[in-house]
């Protein structure tokens, strides 16, 4: 394995009734609180706090909920932790609420393509950066995803969405890239970009990979219907985006991807 430093733990907090795999649960502040107080004491180095699922089929949430849902949790964190706290959202007005409120990252599914003013609003913002790849829309990602190239066309695309979020002057060192599993791709297509990281991380950008409870990994073990049954695949996926050179991995199961990390810069040495 080339020895690489080890990527940073992104715990993921959804305050959604309709989240693929926690919907419902964390969706009171208190309980969402809670839930972001375990992931920091399992090892989390940065929150993801997401007020609008992307799972497939989802359907999309006003302005104001989101940021009705997100907003309060991200400034009762930051009044007790001084954690990075990176806002799940494709609108500029909810990152900059969020960004307002305390959070650092807007992490963005349409790579700052959902309104024309999403570069500029970036820029303006001077936070961190995540641009994502997604092939159409949550609602009908998973209909039937092709690609031709699917590795050439995801790097071809998060190259064109970081040129033009540098135009709009976000600075380059603030911008990172998700090659987007699960979203828009098929089983085939997923395992083709996870195999194909060291490209993306050959970019220079920092790679955030998210691939925790995908539903690839049901594609591969039929019994893992449900999310919750995903750790085993997930767990795989990270220490593969380890290996690789990803800078972060964003995941469910901060405590047992922290272990398995701890264990295999061991093994290496780093």
């Amino acid at each position: 394995m080339t020895a690489h430093a080890r990527p940073q733990v992104m715990g993921i907090v959804n305050v959604t009734p309709d989240s693929f795999s926690d919907g419902g649960r964390f969706t009171g502040l208190e309980a969402g609180l809670a839930h972001a107080r375990k992931l920091i004491a399992d090892g989390a180095g940065i929150l993801d706090i997401g007020g609008e699922s992307t799972r497939p089929g989802a359907e999309p949430v006003s302005e104001a909920d989101e940021i009705a849902r997100v907003v309060p949790l991200i400034q009762a964190i930051r009044a007790e932790s001084p954690i990075p706290i990176s806002i799940d959202t494709m609108k500029p007005a909810v990152a900059r609420a969020a960004v307002a409120a305390g959070a650092t990252i807007w992490n963005d599914v349409a790579a700052l393509g959902f309104a024309p003013e999403g570069p500029a609003v970036a820029a303006e913002l001077g936070c961190e950066v995540v641009l994502m790849h997604m092939q159409g829309e949550p609602r009908s990602m998973q209909a039937e995803p092709v690609y031709e190239d699917v590795v050439g066309e995801v790097l071809a695309f998060l190259a064109a969405r970081a040129g033009a979020a540098m135009t709009a002057g976000v600075a380059r060192e603030k911008i990172w890239l998700d090659p987007g599993i699960g979203f828009g791709k098929t089983v085939a297509h997923n395992l083709a970009l996870l195999a194909a990281l060291p490209l993306f991380v050959e970019t220079g950008f920092p790679v955030l990979l998210g691939a925790s409870r995908k539903r690839f990994i049901q594609g591969l073990d039929p019994l893992a219907v449900e999310a919750v049954g995903r750790l085993g695949g997930s767990l795989a996926a990270a220490l593969e985006g380890a290996r690789a050179g990803v800078a972060a991995v964003r995941v469910h199961d901060v405590r047992e991807t922290v272990q398995a990390l701890t264990v295999q810069a061991a093994i290496a040495g780093v």
